[in-house]
């Protein structure tokens, strides 16, 4: 449900009579969503990669089904580039909850000559290769994404049940109504669809969740030293991708990361916030996307974010 619902969703009750908060509504819709997947899908997957909002995802998900076990696997398109404290805590959390997890590695596809490196060194555009064969080899039919959208304008267009062709990619013009939170997961041979059960959910709605339900997060989320060196505006972490190039100097910084990519892609903001709540003060302060502040794959175009997904990115 969009912000400016939320004031009716107020008049809705719990069963002992208490109005639901703005964040009971949003996991009730979440939570309706992924089970409305489980009805209606043979093969659905979890896009999962250890970031914030992918976490809440598993979060909901596992409370949708519970006590039963997730029904869906998990599914990672690696770049080789990622932060290692998030690939970590991918692989504890798989461990944990007993989960099957596919990895799609980008550099598979580099070795084997399918795709090559990039001259910036990022990677994230190449994800699209690697994430589409793994839904055709696995047969999968429905891909749960972590995106919202107040993120970033071409995700804004997208519905809760985004239709791909079997090529893989959107048309925005293919985008089905969702009245009254009825979803239409038809589809023919060979296409699939992408689902967003956090589309309605903001940045500052993700936190005050993650504060609510006590969820861990990886530690590059909150505010600590790192090494860093300045390009483009935003503070990046040194790596073999190509960072830092003569002229640029690293230095310690105390930072965090508002989200989380390829290393060589993904900024960090300079902040004091070290707990849950402070980065909640933070954001709500902030007048800046958590993608517009700091995610150089956006800024290549005004339309990069758009022209990935029609080529079949999430």
């Amino acid at each position: 449900m969009l912000r400016s619902d939320r004031s009716d969703s107020q008049t809705l009750l719990r069963g002992g009579g208490f109005p639901l908060s703005h964040l009971d509504v949003l996991e009730s819709e979440s939570v309706h969503i992924f089970r409305e997947v489980a009805g209606e899908f043979e093969r659905p997957v979890l896009l999962f990669s250890g970031g914030k909002d992918s976490i809440v995802m598993l979060h909901l998900a596992l409370k949708a089904f519970a006590p039963a076990p997730l029904p869906v696997a998990l599914l990672h398109v690696d770049t080789g580039h990622n932060f290692p404290e998030v690939i970590d805590y991918r692989d504890k959390a798989v461990a944990e909850h007993g989960l099957r997890l596919h990895v799609a590695s980008v550099q598979e596809f580099i070795d084997s000559g399918e795709l090559r490196d990039r001259s910036d060194g990022t990677r994230n555009p190449l994800q699209t290769v690697p994430l589409l064969r793994a839904i055709e080899t696995n047969r999968f039919d429905a891909v749960f994404g972590g995106g919202r959208r107040d993120e970033e304008k071409a995700r804004a267009k997208e519905r809760v049940f985004s239709l791909r062709d079997e090529f893989g990619g959107w048309d925005p013009r293919r985008q089905r109504p969702e009245l009254w939170q009825l979803y239409n997961g038809r589809h023919a041979p060979g296409e699939h669809v992408r689902v967003f059960p956090l589309s309605n959910w903001t940045e500052l709605d993700v936190w005050q969740y993650i504060a609510r339900e006590e969820i861990a997060l990886p530690s590059v989320y909150y505010a600590h030293r790192r090494e860093v060196f300045a390009r483009d505006g935003m503070w990046l972490a040194p790596g073999g991708w190509g960072g830092p190039k003569e002229g640029e100097h690293s230095e310690i910084r105390q930072v965090r990361y508002r989200t989380v990519g390829d290393m060589s892609c993904t900024g960090a903001v300079e902040s004091a916030a070290d707990t849950t709540e402070k980065v909640i003060a933070e954001i709500a302060a902030s007048r800046l996307t958590e993608r517009g502040a700091t995610r150089a794959d956006d800024r290549l175009s005004d339309t990069a974010m758009e022209d990935r997904k029609r080529e079949g990115y999430f």
